[in-house]
């Protein structure tokens, strides 16, 4: 069973070391605390139940702090409150929450011939309010909800949705009947995220996935039917790609998608006709990754519009836009050019614009071009904004024919604010603010732009903001944020609970380090694969560079990163312990060499497209094994600073056992002050619910505040 240390609550627990060898490519490897991926072992559980203990006991003196900080997230939010309704055949849909109730409340109200939102106060009754789905009642007697799926029919009747109780992400898809109110009996356990209607909303596109956590099937239910006599629409036999069901937004077409990290397919299938075979769009191509969506023109033949980075047809790295008729779908003609700066990161089309989202020199923007009756582009405008560092991009845009575009637009300083843009007369409306209660005022607050330089020489942005009074001498405790994977940026936005810190005066600063998709594709192939180091070093230099340019000194400087960012966390904090004075990893994918040998796991094979394939590449498990964080604990990590790790035991995406194993070998080897965080009743996002999520938040901010700004 897990063993306690000698006088058990004085000090840490002490998991068990059973030899346990692995050998690959001639390598011999002993993994003492492989145990602990046993979850139905009653030593795991006596194990990490231990550790929760001595973390409540290590805390207790935060106890006070954190309670504080709770009570100013809670005070700064508008509780009672709802979203900009978004227009979709002839209802305006949102989303209400009210004060003391933790999930949202899903609704809709019937809309006029007015294209303009209706203006809703919170907490006031609104006339003609449907209830689609309230989520405090599903989540009513659990201690764990996530809604999944939530797609209503074209005509309004049914809508279908799926609930997870546990946080392991396998959902139950359920069909209500809207009229009436009435759950029908058609119900499907075990599905994915995502699904789509025919146009006639008698069937049901959805996914499911197979051992692996891979979604693999698109299945169609007709309503009224067992989802035994459940028909398959397609399986994707090849282990490295997923599937996704969706709809073109002209609601023309049903969209299967097959992904794999760098590679794509898409088949598509007339709505009207759900019993239909689908067709391929263009069979897939290695290292070539395209979406698609439909485009219906006025005066001639309706064609796909596709986002591609297929060089043979005029694409590239940061992807180009073309077109195709939809009688010769895999006919690709150039209609916007792959450019060396500036990345596509998505598209909008509309009946008579089509509106781009671009990434240039780290800032997101938004490109609008008007379209010809013949679906010709016209001459392209900018979406206009005047701050120096901010993120814009699409909100919900859920009709085709259509004179505005929903966007959202957000900086360090600014809550998120959602704006309706018109598409003919240039101009944005504001439709809401994110409200800050308790008098907050941007004035008081700056942001910026830093630049570390990496030991190649590469230039590595920096988000920086702080308040204004804040004395840049070193004295200041600062935050320094990291992910780096996977493409996925980082971009700078607002968030209330981060007030907390700066209020005290902390400095807070996100690396955009490679690894991420800020400079472009380039910045992204260059933390991957056997460039993944360049990850690492570049978080280093950040480090370094917060502390040269006077914002904080190395030890009231802290470093959080979560899930691919806790392996950032794991990595750092072997190669430059000297760079911080605290490392709070959340869900760490800290045992990754493990993992990604072990194709058996829930998602491995998918991820050799982005870490490489050490099961079957001796340079790869060699490199791999050169940074995962398990492996790379110094003999003596004495010299580590405090480190705070937190993990949920129903995670499917980094098992539990990875943070598990990772604090077990850096106790071992002499860390002095390691703590370990398990929620038991949770996935991969930590506990459900907005107030869990503050009292989550409270939690590591007081760690953070204790440890390094007092």
């Amino acid at each position: 069973m897990a063993q306690m240390s000698e006088g058990a609550m004085a000090e840490p627990p002490a998991a068990k070391r059973v030899a346990s060898e692995r050998t690959q490519h001639g390598d011999t490897v002993v993994d003492e605390y492989a145990w602990l991926a046993e979850k139905d072992n009653p030593d795991t559980i006596a194990y990490l139940t231990a550790e929760n203990a001595w973390t409540e006991r290590a805390t207790a003196g935060q106890a006070s702090l954190r309670d504080e900080i709770f009570t100013e997230i809670k005070n700064r939010v508008q509780e009672t409150d709802l979203s900009v309704p978004a227009r979709r055949h002839g209802w305006w849909y949102y989303t209400r929450t009210v004060e003391g109730q933790q999930y949202p409340i899903r609704c809709r109200v019937a809309a006029g011939d007015d294209p303009t939102p209706p203006v809703i106060e919170p907490g006031v009754p609104v006339p003609g309010e449907q209830v689609l789905l309230d989520e405090n009642e599903l989540a009513d007697g659990h201690d764990f909800f996530a809604l999944g799926t939530f797609t209503v029919t074209a005509d309004g009747r049914y809508l279908a949705y799926a609930d997870d109780y546990a946080g392991d992400e396998r959902f139950t898809l359920r069909v209500k009947d809207l009229p009436s109110g009435e759950l029908l009996d058609d119900e499907v356990p075990n599905t994915s995220y995502g699904a789509a209607w025919s146009a006639d909303s008698t069937h049901l596109f959805y996914l499911t996935v197979d051992d692996a956590w891979r979604p693999d099937t698109v299945w169609r239910h007709r309503i009224g039917t067992k989802a035994s006599e459940d028909v398959v629409v397609y399986r994707e036999p090849d282990e490295r790609f997923w599937v996704g069901v969706g709809l073109t937004r002209s609601e023309r077409y049903l969209l299967i998608e097959s992904h794999s990290k760098v590679t794509s397919e898409v088949r598509f299938l007339a709505a009207d006709d759900p019993t239909g075979t689908p067709s391929l769009v263009r069979a897939r191509k290695q290292d070539v990754e395209y979406e698609v969506d439909h485009q219906i023109v006025h005066n001639g033949q309706d064609r796909f519009l596709v986002l591609h980075n297929d060089s043979d047809v005029g694409g590239g790295e940061n992807f180009a836009l073309a077109a195709a008729p939809v009688e010769a779908p895999a006919d690709w003609t150039p209609v916007i050019e792959h450019a060396a700066d500036t990345r596509l990161l998505d598209f909008d089309v509309f009946a008579d614009h089509l509106v781009v989202h671009r990434r240039h020199d780290v800032l997101t923007g938004l490109r609008v071009y008007p379209l010809g009756a013949d679906g010709a582009l016209g001459t392209p405008h900018d979406i206009a904004f005047t701050e120096p560092i901010y993120t814009v991009e699409p909100d919900a845009n859920l009709e085709y024919d259509t004179g505005t575009f929903r966007l959202t637009y957000t900086s360090l300083v600014t809550p998120r604010s959602v704006y309706d843009y018109d598409l003919g007369q240039r101009h944005l409306v504001l439709r809401k603010r994110q409200p800050v209660l308790g008098g907050y005022d941007p004035d008081q607050y700056e942001q910026f732009r830093e630049w570390a330089t990496a030991p190649d020489g590469t230039k590595v942005p920096i988000s920086v903001v702080a308040r204004k009074d804040l004395v840049r001498d070193g004295s200041a405790p600062c935050l320094l944020y990291g992910y780096g994977s996977y493409e996925i940026s980082i971009d700078p936005g607002f968030q209330i609970d981060r007030l907390s810190l700066l209020d005290r005066g902390f400095v807070y600063a996100i690396a955009h380090v490679r690894g991420g998709g800020e400079l472009g594709r380039r910045w992204y192939e260059d933390g991957k694969m056997l460039r993944k180091r360049n990850t690492f070093t570049d978080f280093v230099a950040a480090a370094r560079r917060m502390v040269e340019a006077g914002w904080t000194s190395t030890p009231r400087l802290a470093a959080l990163g979560g899930s691919a960012g806790g392996l950032l966390m794991g990595a750092v904090v072997n190669e430059a312990p000297d760079a911080f004075g605290a490392i709070y990893a959340a869900v760490p994918f800290v045992d990754a060499l493990n993992s990604i040998l072990d194709p058996s796991l829930p998602l491995t094979v998918i991820e050799w497209d982005e870490w490489g394939d050490p099961l079957h590449d001796a340079e790869v498990y060699r490199y791999m094994k050169s940074y995962s964080p398990y492996e790379n604990v110094a003999a003596d990590a004495s010299n580590y600073p405090p480190i705070y790790v937190e993990t949920s035991l129903n995670d499917t995406r980094v098992l539990y056992h990875e943070p598990a194993k990772w604090v077990s070998r850096l106790r071992a080897n002499g860390a002095p002050d390691v703590l370990l965080w398990t929620e038991m009743e949770a996935g991969h996002g930590g506990r459900s619910g907005r107030y869990q999520a503050w009292h989550d938040r409270a939690r590591c901010y007081a760690w953070i505040i204790d440890t390094v700004a007092r």
